[in-house]
């Protein structure tokens, strides 16, 4: 196994005995890195202490959509934290918009939702900081629109789910996709790999989100990135030791570690 780092985790998710026994066992595992995400306030707090302990976990701050919108109050609380706190911060995220919400209650509105995205993309332009992105299907192609609008050329679209010409347009804009360690069994996500170049691809968990397939009750842990990294290989019919390397130099270089 080579070195790897997991591109998007929610380590503060985890209960306390699990962050240190995956902590502990990062070195392990050739884990060089963990990009931590959070979904608002407290989940960045959390983040932001985890990251002063481990300096290998590098945060991203941010609200996540898939949730109810913040007061202004929590908003204005939230982006103070991340000015306070912004030369910490590898990435604002995650954000996005709330595609799974809408597909329960579609009466839900995604204008203000798409105002809060904004207003995280304005402060991510003038902290010059990447976007880490929840953005699926034809959610996709407003967030690209929105990128475009902004001018925002760091931009990293995780576990992402699309069409093809979505896909196109987000390598086309130099964007980057991650995949997950579903890609061992989803179909869907193996036809993603095939399409998109290794030089736009990284790889993550999404922990604490379980899997199926050979890793069925099993804690997610970012020692599944090295099955995910073969399978990638195979898919694509590279060299193992290369698709390694390029996804390690994807994600070091993206996010600046």
């Amino acid at each position: 196994m080579m070195q790897v780092i997991d591109a998007h985790i929610h380590l503060d998710m985890y209960t306390n005995a699990q962050q240190q026994q995956l902590l502990q066992e990062l070195d392990e595992h050739h884990t060089e890195a963990l990009v931590a995400v959070s979904n608002h306030l407290s989940s960045a707090k959390q983040t932001w202490k985890l990251a002063q302990v481990d300096k290998r976990i590098r945060p991203a701050f941010g609200y996540h959509p898939e949730q109810q919108l913040p007061t202004t109050e929590e908003l204005n609380e939230l982006l103070r934290f991340m000015e306070q706190h912004h030369t910490d911060m590898n990435a604002v995220g995650e954000v996005g918009l709330p595609y799974y919400m809408r597909k329960e209650d579609p009466t839900i509105s995604i204008e203000p939702y798409m105002e809060l995205l904004e207003t995280m993309f304005i402060h991510a332009v003038n902290w010059n900081k990447p976007v880490v992105l929840h953005a699926i299907y034809e959610d996709a192609p407003v967030v690209c629109e929105l990128l475009e609008k902004h001018s925002i050329r760091q931009a990293h679209f995780h576990w992402f789910k699309g069409d093809e010409s979505t896909v196109q347009w987000i390598v086309g804009n130099g964007y980057m996709l991650s995949v997950t360690p579903d890609c061992l069994y989803e179909s869907e996500i193996q036809r993603l790999i095939q399409q998109v170049p290794l030089t736009s691809l990284m790889v993550e968990t999404d922990g604490p989100w379980p899997f199926e397939g050979p890793f069925h009750g099993m804690m997610t842990h970012p020692r599944m990135i090295h099955a995910s990294v073969a399978k990638i290989a195979e898919l694509k019919r590279l060299p193992i030791d290369s698709v390694y390397h390029h996804l390690f130099a994807n994600t070091k270089d993206f996010y600046q570690l």
